[in-house]
């Protein structure tokens, strides 16, 4: 477990600090990358995390967020990370980078994994299968002026922000969890999508803190739109959103993430991350239509024995057929339903 005087050895409770800094100074380092989030899929899913810290000399070169996977319905994965956009390892050097991989994989066989994922941005690993036609990022830079932000915006898509500026709608941050999970899981089931439990975006709140917050839109009284948003380092990620079916009629969505790039601008933070999504969705139009361009993420895999790279996502025929099912379910047995599935999709 030594290359280079690298050792890689698996992270205990008190790595928590040392692991989050070197997170922060890394280049490539993500919010998904940081240390809380081995405790949520640890006491939240109940998977168990395998996550693996490289160092030198006492000091820390990389680090690997690994989660064991394991579904009778969607099969035996190590992952970095699930239910995230990125991860994989973080290296201060080629010889950490190859200790982490190797130690990777060698986890991987002896766990009986069908795969090992590294969900990255670009590919660098010769040999391994990449999967790069399915998701985007969108992201771009942040002024401290609202009119240039709003002017960045193209016209048709600022229309439609600037009429719901003019209207009734109201815009807030909100400090708990339930106006946000009521539109989330309807959006959810709408969509035919398995929803996360509402312990989930509690331990978020609670794990992460003020990096961590919930913008509400509402209609009057009710709460028709809503997301919950990330922020890291000068960057603001508003990660799980939705909206109702009345806020398809009057801007809301739109209002929405505006109000998210208005507060997140007057905080400091000056890059705006849409997050990911499906080609050919409708999420993806829809930045797109804000001017964002995508980014095509290239999610590494290796494979045993010459498998197959997982399909657990829409574009797969068996669980589009499963999706149309989903929506027609009453709201109450889709959140009981949702979160038993949900822990083997992410």
């Amino acid at each position: 477990m030594s290359s280079d005087a690298v050792n890689v050895r698996p992270a205990t409770d008190g790595d928590r600090q040392k692991w989050d800094d070197f997170v922060t100074a890394a280049g490539d380092g993500t919010f998904f990358h940081r240390f809380g989030w081995r405790e949520i899929f640890r006491d939240v899913f109940a998977l168990t995390p395998q996550y693996l810290i490289a160092e030198r000399d006492g000091a820390v070169t990389g680090v690997l967020p690994l989660v064991h996977q394991r579904s009778l319905l969607f099969g035996n994965a190590l992952i970095s990370t699930p239910f995230c956009v990125q991860g994989g390892p973080l290296a201060a050097d080629a010889a950490t980078r190859e200790a982490l991989d190797r130690e990777a994989v060698t986890l991987a066989r002896s766990l009986g994994a069908q795969s090992l994922e590294f969900r990255s941005s670009s590919a660098a690993r010769e040999g391994w299968a990449v999967k790069r036609d399915l998701y985007a990022t969108f992201a771009r830079e942040l002024s401290a002026d609202d009119e240039k932000n709003l002017l960045a915006i193209p016209r048709k898509q600022r229309a439609v922000v600037r009429k719901a500026l003019q209207g009734t709608l109201t815009g807030g941050v909100d400090d708990t969890i339930d106006a946000f999970f009521r539109v989330y899981s309807e959006s959810m089931r709408n969509l035919g999508t398995p929803m996360f439990p509402r312990r989930y975006f509690d331990a978020l709140r609670k794990t992460f803190g003020t990096d961590c917050d919930m913008v509400v839109i509402r209609d009057g009284a009710v709460a028709v739109s809503a997301v919950m948003n990330f922020y890291f380092r000068d960057t603001v990620l508003p990660y799980y959103g939705g909206g109702t079916s009345q806020a398809r009629n009057n801007g809301a969505n739109d209002l929405l993430y505006w109000e998210v790039m208005r507060r997140a601008a007057a905080r400091g933070y000056r890059r705006f991350d849409f997050g990911r999504s499906k080609a050919g969705t409708g999420a993806f139009a829809f930045k797109k239509n804000w001017g964002f361009e995508p980014h095509w993420l290239e999610y590494q895999y290796w494979l045993p024995d010459g498998g197959a790279i997982p399909e657990k996502n829409p574009t797969n025929p068996v669980y589009a057929n499963l999706s149309k099912i989903w929506k027609k379910l009453p709201l109450p047995v889709a959140n009981f339903i949702g979160p038993f599935l949900i822990r083997g999709l992410g």
